[in-house]
């Protein structure tokens, strides 16, 4: 799977456009040697090996602090560097399950389900990029460098936001609903005439009277039985069928006009491609081509914000230690008879 059409990973192509590379080999004493010297040079070290195994390579906290008494240095493992687990293996799927996001996920009568997308792995790295920018803040106030540890575990939790509140407070523990919502009535997935299916919830009493506005049965709006969000819910199979009838009466376009039009929020449920054709997508710039070196033209997912003033170029992926001769010359200031003597030694 995501192998490009000259074998190289498309997801390694989206995750690492922008990026340069080098290639160390990290056991050996010539590379590492170059990897701490381009620690002393950085802002900021990233490394997500099992803990302890960046330390036994002679890159830890300690040597690297050492030679760069301000870097950031920020580890990302599945546990956290301390505690009973630290020393287990964890990818996103176990982490999923461990967080208890896989207890809500998923039919009422059904089984536990993981996610559709590999949201342990992306929140971390998201958690981390923002613990980065606030050490390196603190850098800036006090001078001295910060260790950072990141655990996929502790990231789920946060992420879990809401739904752990009850158990939390109240010792609660929240239930699968599929689409719908515990809380909200109506809410969930529902077929349309044509067979696509379009996606509502009632997050309030004005958008009950929108969503009815929609479907032409404003005499349902003031309707006692479904006045507030406590006595639709207590009504939850009777509002559904209603919701449900209507949409099955029309396509998936007809009820995006009129459900936009009342400012109802709704969305169509969209597959991969139909997600990346949207014109809204295309109109941010979402997607991005770029020029591969040896794939040639690419489509890469872009960064999710727009931002004024000057903006850097985004350059394709890299081959695997394609900057190598660039960045040991503008990091360290090697001059091409140092490069060169350098890859001497690793060729021999």
């Amino acid at each position: 799977p995501y192998k490009g059409r000259d074998g190289h990973q498309d997801y390694f192509n989206c995750i690492n456009r922008s990026k340069r590379s080098i290639e160390l080999d990290l056991k050996q004493e010539r590379d590492r040697s170059v990897a701490l010297a381009l620690a002393a040079q950085a802002d900021a070290f990233v490394e997500n090996f099992s803990p302890g195994v960046a330390a036994r390579l002679g890159l830890g906290w300690d040597a690297l602090s050492a030679v760069n008494p301000r870097l950031v240095y920020c580890s990302i493992s599945g546990f956290g560097q301390t505690g009973p687990y630290r020393d287990r293996v964890a990818v996103d799927p176990t982490i999923q399950a461990l967080s208890g996001i896989m207890s809500v996920t998923g039919e009422p009568d059904g089984e536990r389900m993981q996610l559709g997308a590999p949201l342990a792995d992306a929140m971390s790295g998201m958690y981390a990029a923002y613990a980065i920018v606030g050490a390196l803040h603190g850098v800036g106030d006090s001078g001295e460098g910060r260790f950072i540890d990141i655990s996929m575990q502790d990231v789920m939790l946060a992420a879990l936001g809401t739904r752990i509140v009850e158990t939390l407070s109240a010792g609660v523990l929240p239930e699968r609903s599929g689409n719908s919502n515990p809380n909200r009535v109506p809410a969930g997935v529902y077929r349309t005439s044509d067979g696509e299916r379009i996606n509502i919830i009632c997050m309030n009493d004005r958008f009950w009277g929108a969503l009815c506005a929609a479907i032409d049965r404003e005499d349902l709006i003031d309707d006692p039985r479904y006045r507030n969000m406590i006595s639709r819910r207590d009504r939850r199979d009777e509002v559904e069928r209603i919701f449900t009838d209507a949409f099955a009466t029309n396509t998936v376009a007809y009820w995006s006009e009129r459900l936009d039009k009342v400012r109802a929020p709704f969305a169509r449920v969209n597959d991969y491609a139909e997600a990346l054709a949207d014109p809204q997508v295309a109109h941010r710039g979402a997607i991005r081509e770029l020029d591969h070196p040896t794939s040639g033209a690419i489509k890469v997912v872009g960064p999710p914000w727009q931002m004024t003033g000057p903006q850097p170029a985004m350059t394709a992926p890299p081959l695997l230690g394609q900057h190598g001769a660039e960045v040991l010359s503008d990091w360290l200031g090697w001059d091409d008879a140092q490069i060169n003597e350098y890859r001497r030694a690793e060729t021999a």
